[in-house]
């Protein structure tokens, strides 16, 4: 009879109790494999639409489609065991209403077997949260820098510089608090908003280009592995996986040019 413990994914409610105490590490992930060694270290994984970008060459988040989200959000939740895996929800599956944007995030949550959805947008956005959290669906929120939005705000901007805008970003986080978010993600904010926001609601704050004073941290990880040539400047790049494949992929192709490999090791006799 074993007697090892069952390994039990973080919950939504262990997430949200974490509010000003230490600090929820989180990344993306977008495949089984590296799912499964972020999930070592992290609270939650996010299936972010920043795939299209990453993984598909997408120019923005927009053309991502609901079927792509649940494919590689399948994926990470195969790969991992310990994380509360959250999984975005694309631009227009849950804008047009407050019904739509339920079945969309059932769908997702049926099919993929993640724990959460998240979804952008603040104060517009309140009503189908709540709509969405009334009827069982855990919401992670994000405001700020809000990539689907990117065409309407002219790019991927700070949000925040000017302070006579503060107190929409501020009312935007009461709004997804008070509506049944569990977690809010800040984005591409000025470090003093952020920290303010932080203090005013009662749910955690997730920062990725926001503050220090955030309840946690998030960071798409193949910008933190240097796997991309140009990253935001929020990003600390904490590999060199970019430079160090391509060495291997150029040792790779000069030996099968020489015919070095497959040598006497990597053949069958």
């Amino acid at each position: 009879m074993s007697t090892q413990t069952p390994i039990r994914r973080t919950t939504v409610p262990q997430i949200a109790a974490r509010k000003g105490g230490e600090p929820i590490v989180s990344l993306t992930s977008y495949h089984a494999h590296t799912a499964a060694i972020v999930d070592k270290y992290a609270d939650f994984i996010l299936v972010g639409d920043s795939l299209g970008m990453v993984m598909h060459g997408m120019e923005s988040t927009v053309g991502v489609p609901l079927d792509l989200m649940i494919m590689h959000g399948k994926a990470v939740v195969r790969g991992t065991q310990k994380a509360l895996i959250v999984v975005d929800m694309p631009f227009g599956t849950y804008e047009e209403s407050p019904s739509i944007a339920f079945r969309n995030a059932a769908k997702i949550m049926k099919e993929t077997g993640c724990g959460a959805v998240k979804l952008e947008g603040g104060k517009r956005m309140a009503e189908t949260i709540r709509f969405l959290t009334e009827r069982g669906i855990p919401v992670m929120a994000h405001i700020g820098l809000t990539p689907q939005s990117s065409h309407v705000m002219g790019g991927f901007k700070t949000q925040g510089r000017d302070e006579d805008t503060w107190a929409i970003h501020e009312e935007d986080a009461r709004a997804v608090a008070e509506a049944g978010a569990f977690s809010l993600v800040l984005e591409g904010m000025v470090e003093p908003l952020a920290a303010k926001i932080t203090k005013q609601i009662p749910i955690p704050t997730i920062g990725i280009g926001a503050s220090a004073d955030c309840d946690g941290q998030i960071l798409v990880l193949e910008d933190m592995l240097g796997l991309n040539e140009w990253t935001p400047k929020f990003v600390k790049v904490y590999g060199d996986l970019g430079p160090a494949i391509e060495r291997a992929v150029g040792q790779y192709a000069e030996e099968v040019k020489d015919r070095s490999f497959p040598g006497e090791d990597e053949v069958y006799r």
